[in-house]
């Protein structure tokens, strides 16, 4: 790795991060595109500069996250599922879905396929959550649920979180928000982790990747946010299904 490819994955970070294409699943393509030898700094560092992506939601998020108590509780709520499941399968991400192009092309695949034909079920419901202190504490942890999901490689954290809320009744706003507001907890405990398993083995040179990758995906993610939050007020996220399925076909096709 150089700092080129650093700054390049942390572009690819921010902008994947909170839109519903898999920010993990397009890291590992991203990186076998670029030629790099599947490592555990490379797994690792793929891991951790998604807190870059997350600083960018507590910058513009802050009173939410910080002073808004029945938010902060809500948030909390959603995160215990995902955080049950992505401690206790921690080895087998890390050991083995982190490293298979295979699991990713094909999650990508089939979370396009459904993410189109949920668009097309959907459309035209108007969910009933108008705010995020609406939100049940049940449905909190079912959002959760589906989050957890997203340990797969290539499934997506912000697709499988809002298509949860969705189905659960919540308006298409509150769930984006909602989204960005648990990718807050859920991010800095898995960066937390593996940075303490595996930060003492990092080089210098490879911890100046690391913050080089940091800073570009918080400046991008700010960017991707701010494009979300405008989009989902005219479309659905059919352009995204329709994407993730046109990348893998070409992917078969040309490489």
């Amino acid at each position: 790795m150089d700092f080129l490819t650093a700054l390049v994955l942390g572009v690819v970070e921010g902008i994947s991060e909170f839109l519903p294409i898999s920010s993990t699943g397009h890291l590992i393509l991203a990186s076998h595109l670029l030629g790099l030898n599947i490592t555990e700094f490379l797994k690792s560092f793929e891991i951790a500069i998604q807190a870059g992506a997350i600083l960018s939601v507590l910058v513009l998020y802050w009173r939410k996250l910080l002073i808004d108590f029945e938010v902060i509780k809500r948030v909390l709520t959603a995160f215990i599922p995902t955080g049950v499941v992505g401690f206790a399968l921690y080895k087998i991400i890390k050991g083995y879905l982190l490293g298979s192009n295979y699991v990713v092309l094909w999650s990508l695949l089939i979370g396009g396929v459904l993410l189109i034909a949920f668009e097309l079920w959907y459309r035209g419901k108007e969910g009933s959550a108008s705010e995020l202190s609406n939100i049940s504490y049940k449905h909190c942890f079912l959002i959760g649920l589906f989050q957890a999901i997203a340990v797969i490689p290539g499934v997506s954290r912000a697709g499988a979180t809002i298509i949860g809320g969705l189905i659960l009744g919540l308006r298409r706003e509150v769930i984006v928000e909602f989204s960005f507001l648990l990718a807050v907890p859920t991010m800095v405990a898995a960066t937390g982790y593996d940075l303490l398993k595996n930060a003492p083995q990092f080089s210098l040179h490879q911890i100046q990747f690391l913050m080089v990758g940091f800073v570009a995906s918080f400046f991008v993610a700010l960017l991707s946010i701010k494009f979300l939050l405008r989009f989902i007020k005219t479309h659905t996220f059919i352009p995204f299904g329709v994407y993730r399925v046109v990348f893998v076909l070409l992917w078969f096709i040309l490489l």
